[in-house]
């Protein structure tokens, strides 16, 4: 299917690795430029040495964390190529674990700055850029925790609820203008972020990495009868689609990938 959004310009923070790097990928493959970014050089020229066969890609450090440092992103980004059209936030942490009383205000504002602040400070520098035209796309990162919170993730539980109000907040005030904007909640993605989890679980129960995520879908996700993490492609699908002309009448809803992992409809 064609998305018709070749000529369009997207911006995918967060796009070294995981969903917003398969996101980037489904983009070009559908004929856009695109722009990805990270925080860490070596990390950002491995993505970009995986999308050579690519002429229209850009690369970009940049740190959520820092409005100068997104300035400075939309800096080169004007100098470079011009404005975007499209905007897919997919930077963000695990953050913060443990128990409520466990958890002191440091890894509570880590979490939050990052998870919830980051998209705030990304969506209000390039906000004009998506306004202008008549046509844009804004799509933000949840997760499964915005709708189903777990309690060793309250802090991640709270930035990914915000990431939803953000999103139907900015889909009610900005539509008329002809920006569009929606999320996804993706569940236990086979990214790096879940390779760490699985990691460190393998560690403290001394079991091997396959045994851990078995373990893991038997005890804390058993509603996956899929019985395995999703692919970043399998999110990057859905991404893909309403950032494109497809989803001209989709605005302010979540869109959830997570193989029945959050136990309502």
């Amino acid at each position: 299917m064609d998305l018709e959004i070749k000529g369009k310009t997207a911006l995918v923070v967060g796009s070294d690795s995981g969903i917003g790097f398969a996101t980037a990928q489904t983009l070009l493959a559908e004929g856009a430029t695109v722009i990805i970014t990270g925080t860490q050089q070596e990390k950002l020229n491995n993505a970009v040495e995986k999308l050579k066969f690519y002429s229209n890609v850009h690369s970009y450090l940049v740190d959520v964390s820092k409005s100068e440092s997104l300035k400075e992103l939309h800096q080169h980004i004007q100098q470079d190529i011009g404005k975007i059209d499209i905007l897919v936030h997919s930077a963000g942490i695990s953050g913060a674990s443990g128990l409520f009383h466990e958890i002191d205000e440091a890894g509570w504002q880590e979490t939050l700055d990052v998870d919830l602040m980051g998209a705030v400070r990304t969506v209000k520098e390039f906000l004009h850029d998506l306004r202008t035209g008549s046509w844009g796309r804004l799509v933000l990162i949840a997760s499964e925790n915005a709708k189903q919170p777990y309690l060793d993730e309250i802090p991640y539980d709270c930035a990914k609820a915000g990431i939803l109000a953000l999103a139907k907040g900015l889909s009610k005030t900005y539509a008329k203008e002809g920006l569009l904007v929606n999320a996804v909640s993706p569940a236990f993605i086979e990214t790096p972020m879940t390779d760490a989890m699985m990691a460190e679980r393998s560690d403290k129960l001394n079991i091997t990495k396959e045994e851990a995520i078995t373990s893991f879908l038997d005890e804390k996700r058993p509603h996956i009868e899929l019985k395995r993490r999703g692919q970043p492609e399998e999110v990057a699908a859905v991404i893909a689609f309403l950032c494109s002309d497809k989803a001209s009448f989709v605005k302010g809803s979540n869109y959830r990938i997570d193989a029945g992992s959050v136990s309502t409809i």
